[in-house]
């Protein structure tokens, strides 16, 4: 094939990606999720992402095209496997609730939103940095504790929680800004 036959020796168009592309992405996502409306609607989001961001349209081929989509979209599975395995532990703990004290379902939809936020931060940390962060925090063990647990000093254990904090208050100053810029001006 000859450069005037291929659009993808240049940028190709969102068009051209999705004509080329999306039937072939949801049935892919089908068979991995098993659901034909979450592989519609990753589908739908992986072009979304496409939109946004332009400058990852810079596609040789169709093939390299196929494998970024795929990549992407297996990232995107298996964010929504985690997400809802913490929607399904977060309901599992409203089950477990005698039935007066169930909160309401705007306080469970916050809750469930915070619980998924925290998720996507810890991810976000090396592995050992996140155990130490959720040893220390969540089952309240000591630096020598988790430093045992982990093979590592306890001078180690402080730092990655150290390094978990600084994450944590950097996501709570970025909510912050954020709401603070959708509050309506006096």
């Amino acid at each position: 094939m000859n450069a005037a036959q291929s659009p993808y020796l240049s940028s190709p168009s969102i068009d051209t990606l999705y004509t080329d592309h999306h039937a072939w992405l949801r049935a892919w996502l089908q068979r991995r999720l098993g659901n034909a409306a979450d592989a519609a609607d990753l589908a739908h989001e992986a072009f979304l992402r496409l939109i946004l961001k332009p400058a990852s349209r810079g596609f040789n081929s169709k093939i390299e095209a196929r494998a970024y989509l795929r990549t992407m979209a297996q990232g995107m599975c298996v964010n929504l496997w985690r997400r809802r395995e913490i929607e399904q532990a977060w309901l599992d703990t409203l089950a477990a609730q005698p039935q007066g004290f169930a909160p309401s379902a705007e306080r469970q939809a916050t809750v469930l939103q915070a619980l998924q936020e925290i998720a996507e931060l810890l991810m976000g940390l090396p592995g050992k940095a996140a155990q130490a962060f959720l040893m220390s925090a969540v089952c309240g063990m000591t630096a020598a504790e988790v430093g045992s647990e982990l093979g590592v000093s306890s001078r180690m254990v402080r730092k990655y929680v150290a390094q978990a904090m600084l994450r944590c208050m950097q996501a709570h100053a970025a909510h912050t800004a954020a709401a603070l810029r959708q509050a309506p001006m006096p």
